[in-house]
């Protein structure tokens, strides 16, 4: 007998429903074409609040606040090597 599927429950369903609609709002987008930025791709920050790439930088009028590269979201949470330590010989 294959395996049964459940139905989402309500709980699943809203907290699904949650973290995408989260994952949507939290989207920054090109205020010139729309498109989200890629990671390593250099994005400009204006006064108002708007953020251009670098495509649709030439396009507007005056000089950013602050020029950025885009990060991945894991950036801080990665696992790092650590420098090797010599070891001391217990005397």
């Amino acid at each position: 007998m294959g395996a049964m599927r459940r139905p989402l429950l309500a709980l699943e369903a809203r907290l699904l429903r949650k973290g995408v609609q989260r994952l949507v709002e939290s989207r920054a987008e090109c205020a010139g074409c729309g498109r989200t930025p890629l990671v390593g791709e250099r994005v400009h920050d204006y006064g108002d609040g708007t953020m251009v790439c670098s495509l649709c930088r030439p396009a507007r009028r005056g000089e950013p606040e602050r020029s950025r590269l885009v990060l991945h979201s894991e950036l801080g949470h990665a696992v790092k090597p650590l420098s090797r330590v010599s070891e001391r010989v217990a005397a």
